[in-house]
């Protein structure tokens, strides 16, 4: 099944590891912000990321966002999962030229200096926030955990997305296997099955605790899109074309809106 979460616990050597696949989550905010291949690569490997941290929720309305900044061309990366298992997301620059039907992109030309910041949060609460310059870095120092976090993407020049992946591996503070050794060899197939992955990483006998299936859904509505208008002042109103588009910076998608002078009338969303 594509787009899922595996959560999995090695009992003997406590360490806890999370696979992650968001290809068709990734493939459908991909096309939906008409993205270049490489804007679509940075923001599956994104994706992928925020698919394994959102093992960490706790709260049934709960929602982690990673949002990276960059100096480079792509300018950053915004992504977030809920509790319940859907993925939204955008890159800030949707087409690179420069780079775009040259290959893998190289993230040190793409990216450049770069800071992340996780997020959970609740309706009108954050819960916990950090800051780090990679992804491990959060893990380590915001979190003060031994952990590693490993994520993967493929995209054709024709923007398919044909891997959307990630592992993340935890050594729990009781767990026998030493802080200096590394917990996700150099070279691991992402693209491997979870055996294949829990074999290659040491833990062949791991077992899984949870399934979550994921896929890209978005809280944008015609009810969302109306209240923005309506909350304009009659002379704003007034100044308004007959028809206007708003577009969803989150998913890409376009909801038409007719201003009549009593009320609004949305459409369906273009894709």
């Amino acid at each position: 099944m594509k787009n899922f979460r595996e959560e999995w616990y090695d009992e003997e050597a406590k360490v806890a590891i999370t696979i992650a696949d968001a290809t068709a989550a990734a493939q459908a905010l991909a096309r939906g912000h008409l993205c270049g291949p490489t804007s679509a690569f940075f923001l599956s490997r994104a994706l992928a990321a925020v698919s394994l941290l959102g093992a960490e929720m706790s709260e049934e309305d709960e929602v982690v966002s990673l949002q990276m900044k960059c100096s480079g061309p792509l300018g950053g990366v915004n992504v977030e999962c809920t509790a319940a298992g859907t993925l939204r997301g955008y890159p800030e620059k949707k087409v690179l030229d420069d780079f775009d039907g040259l290959g893998r992109p190289d993230a040190a030309k793409v990216l450049g200096d770069k800071r992340i910041q996780v997020t959970r949060s609740v309706p009108g609460r954050i819960i916990s926030q950090g800051l780090s310059t990679t992804l491990g870095g959060y893990l380590t120092q915001s979190l003060q955990r031994t952990a590693e976090i490993r994520v993967d993407a493929e995209v054709t020049d024709d923007v398919e997305v044909v891997r959307a992946v990630g592992v993340m591996v935890e050594a729990l503070p009781d767990s026998p296997v030493a802080k200096s050794e590394s917990l996700i060899p150099a070279r691991l197939n992402l693209a491997a099955s979870s055996r294949n992955i829990l074999a290659k990483l040491g833990h062949p006998k791991a077992v899984l605790k949870k399934k979550t299936p994921l896929e890209f859904a978005c809280r944008c509505s015609a009810e969302r899109a109306a209240a923005m208008l309506d909350a304009l002042g009659p002379d704003e109103r007034a100044a308004l074309p007959p028809s206007i588009d708003i577009t969803c910076h989150m998913c890409g998608r376009v909801w038409s809106v007719k201003v009549g002078s009593q009320q609004l009338a949305v459409s369906s969303p273009k894709a």
